[in-house]
């Protein structure tokens, strides 16, 4: 329910913990003489009724409303509050006999479920109430409550869900709600202005308006895997994200949302205390759209393919075995009979290149773009076989259960 994380390593975790020193300061002869003058260590705003002063807060005044205020002021009273009841499965032994395979199907026999409440964040996309969010916020649940910024509550539909991806879209009733347009992800530039909108804490609920932080891109095309889920292309952003803030929308300086916040580096060790140490990732909203798109349609996305191949690293003694330079690349080590792969005429030895044009440096990128695949997707897959580099398309095939 709470913002996905990924742990630091302890070395850096700490860090990240100790306080910055080095910070300037002024001399104590400097103080002391301030001291003397007004028997303050702070400076007096001079009168209001001063021309001079009246003058200067007005212009002060026009200053405050900028690109940024206008952004908030726009996209505001789109962002919902987003508390969810969810079921889940417990083992009254815990997980301290999992290895014993007796009291592992005894701990199943006699599982238990509760219902656990959570919290996150949305945004409206269109007038008649659709609203996206994280997965991992809402799509396992049983009951999902949206709360608008003027105070009301809507009981929310969930239309659709994908966990690769961590896509959800809901769906409350209504006519003429606020919505949020969405920017094409394709032109965000690293540097410009990042604002990210949410709910982290639950404190939306205390008056149901978001919680507003700013920073800038920092980094575009971040891709990563977390739990079985493909983050592909995220933007990093250095604007506080913090526990509740995933589902919540990123926007740009024009008040049109770029990506949605949804996984943060965190020192903490639990899901409830992860704040911000300004290392955020939001998924790309383009990448959001092509999955909304299918969830409107078929309430689902189907990822339940199995490619039948397993693949190693190319390590050091492998290099040598094919000649290479470097130890980069994937080999493939087993092809199972009748499987999407051996369909392909994918065998055993051969070195995978690129797939779809993407290069294949180590397993990881494999998987992100294999796992990330739909059934019935076809693949071109640049394989090296001896000394010959050939192509194979593979598509994936819907599995077979019991295969």
């Amino acid at each position: 329910m709470f913002a996905k994380q990924l742990f630091l390593s302890a070395a850096l975790a700490n860090f990240l913990l100790y306080p910055a020193v080095g910070c300037s300061r002024a001399s104590d002869g400097y103080l002391s003489e301030k001291k003397n003058q007004s028997n303050h260590l702070f400076a007096e705003a001079p009168p209001r009724h001063s021309p001079s002063a009246e003058m200067s807060v007005q212009n002060i005044g026009e200053s405050r409303k900028n690109a940024i205020t206008e952004a908030v002021r726009i996209c505001s009273p789109a962002i919902v509050g987003i508390n969810v009841t969810e079921v889940q499965s417990y083992s009254p032994l815990g997980g301290f006999f999992d290895d014993d395979p007796f009291f592992r199907n005894f701990s199943r026999q006699f599982s238990q479920q509760r219902l656990v409440q959570g919290l996150g964040s949305g945004y409206l996309i269109s007038p008649d109430g659709y609203i996206l969010t994280n997965d991992h916020v809402a799509g396992q649940a049983k009951k999902v409550v949206v709360t608008m910024t003027n105070g009301e509550k809507y009981d929310a539909e969930i239309i659709g869900s994908d966990p690769t991806s961590d896509v959800a879209l809901l769906k409350i009733k209504g006519n003429n709600l606020p919505y949020l347009k969405l920017a094409n992800s394709d032109d965000v530039i690293v540097g410009e202005w990042a604002i990210a909108f949410g709910n982290p804490f639950g404190l939306f609920d205390i008056n149901a308006k978001p919680t507003v932080t700013v920073g800038v891109v920092s980094n575009i095309g971040v891709s990563f895997t977390q739990s079985n889920r493909v983050y592909r292309n995220m933007i990093q952003t250095d604007a506080a994200i913090s526990s509740g803030n995933s589902g919540g929308p990123l926007v740009n300086s024009y008040g049109e949302v770029i990506g949605m916040n949804t996984v943060i580096y965190s020192t903490a060790q639990s899901g409830s205390g992860a704040g911000s140490i300004g290392i955020g990732f939001a998924v790309p909203i383009n990448r959001v759209k092509s999955i909304v798109e299918r969830l409107k349609k078929d309430n689902k996305i189907d990822r339940a393919f199995d490619p039948g191949f397993y693949v190693q690293d190319v390590d050091e003694r492998i290099a040598r075995s094919y000649g290479l330079d470097k130890t980069e690349g994937v080999v493939i080590t087993q092809v199972r009979r009748n499987s999407s792969a051996d369909r392909a005429g994918l065998e055993p030895g051969d070195l995978i290149l690129s797939i779809d044009g993407s290069p294949v440096h180590k397993s990881d990128d494999l998987q992100m773009i294999i796992f990330d695949g739909v059934v019935g997707q076809t693949f071109a897959i640049t394989l090296m076989r001896g000394d010959e580099k050939i192509v194979k398309k593979m598509m994936l095939e819907k599995a077979q259960t019991g295969r």
